[in-house]
């Protein structure tokens, strides 16, 4: 749950600093400027509907899968109404940074608990298993996919969009082993 939040906060930093959303949250935000359903509420949404996508790509859903679906966006539509939104350049630069590094953060708890992907992971790891792309081929072109229609919707694409493509990656590499949790050991019974 820890990572759940943490990560939701991060995307409102990155929403608040206005430099560019990451691929997914410009689909997210294009689909709230479309529709003004609140921005967590249209990745809640965006979640339970990828989820349908798992059926023919026979994936397993985990606790972690739903907490993820609910969770990230709940704490978007809590802290992007109280959290302030800074107008000088380098503050902005700075919430994009902090939500970059939360994300990063957040993602090496939610992945590490072993629960369960998210619903944008589990659609990689679908396409993956089912139809045999690469891991990296099946991202990149979900990711596109997303920061595509997001644009044309409208959503954020900026210089953020590209510091969260190029980062994500890497910072997630980094926090994963060290936040992953180690294997439940068999009871002695």
């Amino acid at each position: 749950m820890w990572g759940l939040v943490v990560f939701g906060f991060g995307v409102t930093l990155i929403v608040e600093a206005d430099l560019g959303l990451g691929p997914w949250d410009v689909l997210h935000q294009g689909l709230h400027e479309l529709t003004g359903i609140p921005l967590g509420t249209v990745m809640i949404l965006v979640g339970v509907l990828l989820l349908l996508l798992w059926i023919p790509l026979r994936q397993r859903l985990g606790l972690g899968t739903f907490l993820n679906a609910l969770f990230i966006g709940l704490t978007v539509d809590v802290t992007l109404p109280l959290t302030p939104t800074p107008s000088p350049l380098l503050l902005r630069i700075g919430y994009l940074a902090a939500g970059i590094l939360l994300v990063g953060i957040g993602s090496g708890y939610y992945i590490g608990s072993g629960l369960g992907p998210g619903p944008r992971d589990g659609l990689m790891i679908g396409l993956h298993e089912r139809f045999g792309w690469s891991i990296r081929a099946a991202r990149t072109a979900i990711e596109l996919a997303a920061l595509v229609s997001g644009w044309a919707l409208g959503g954020s694409v900026g210089v953020g969009t590209v510091a969260f493509a190029l980062a994500i990656g890497p910072l997630v590499q980094v926090f994963l082993p060290r936040l992953r949790l180690a294997p439940l050991a068999p009871s002695a019974t």
